[in-house]
């Protein structure tokens, strides 16, 4: 069947604040978030695309401004199933705060049991994102053809949950799975079984170098958003 982009939106102001964002209105890119963005329709060049699907956020949309300007004819599609997860009475807040939660524990080592106060359960935010890509991956194939791709700009969680689906994993591994901003990850659907051809690709690999130093920082001052061996809930800000 096809191929499909996941693109992570580029780094927010929620992000860089420590701010678990969900849906909250008024989150736009950062500035290096505008420049991830910037940098998209390039590292995109190559890659045909039949159609893009975005998050209503606002940040996804503007993730996708300089792609959909570099290509005027792609037609751009909105769909609520790939929003951000609906994460309740934890949205707007800092993840340094939640940590101690007692929720936070079942999200990190049970997440097909969490369900957000107010909010959705982890497993429902699972369910949409995958009915969404199957009925895309049919229309696509459908009006383009069975090699076509196409693009959808999400967010790191609706990821995650979308790349352990494809490989077959159980939920309570997805938080084994990172995606950095503007990261972009490609899964091709046959009629058999999904192949996943690039997970978290950003182009450059200097966050691997950076991640110890800016972890012993973010701990000596207490803004650490996921201690050690935890993940970062909605994804994080990514490499410096």
């Amino acid at each position: 069947m096809v191929t499909l982009i996941l693109v992570r939106h580029g780094r927010s102001t929620a992000n860089t604040a420590g701010v678990l964002a969900g849906r909250t209105p008024g989150v736009h890119l950062d500035e290096r978030g505008v420049e991830q963005a910037a940098a998209l329709p390039g590292r995109l060049a190559a890659v045909p695309l039949a159609l893009a699907v975005t998050s209503p956020q606002e940040r996804c949309r503007e993730t996708l401004g300089p792609l959909l300007a570099a290509r005027p004819g792609l037609e751009l599609r909105t769909d609520e199933r790939v929003a951000e997860c609906d994460y309740g009475d934890w949205s707007g807040r800092k993840l340094g705060e939640l940590a101690d939660d007692p929720l936070m524990t079942v999200v990190q080592q049970h997440p097909s049991a969490a369900a957000f106060p107010g909010g959705e359960s982890l497993r429902a935010m699972q369910a949409r994102a995958v009915d969404a890509v199957r009925d895309w991956n049919a229309r696509v194939a459908a009006e383009h053809g069975e090699d076509a791709a196409y693009l959808v700009c999400t967010h790191g969680d609706i990821i995650k949950s979308l790349v352990a689906d494809a490989l077959g994993l159980h939920l309570d591994h997805f938080q084994r799975i990172h995606a950095e901003p503007c990261s972009v990850t490609a899964i091709r659907y046959t009629s058999t079984r999904p192949f996943l051809l690039r997970l978290g690709d950003t182009g450059e690999l200097g966050f691997l170098e950076s991640r110890r130093g800016r972890r012993t920082d973010a701990a000596a001052t207490g803004t650490d958003p996921a201690p050690e061996g935890n993940a970062v809930v909605g994804g994080g800000a990514g490499a410096p």
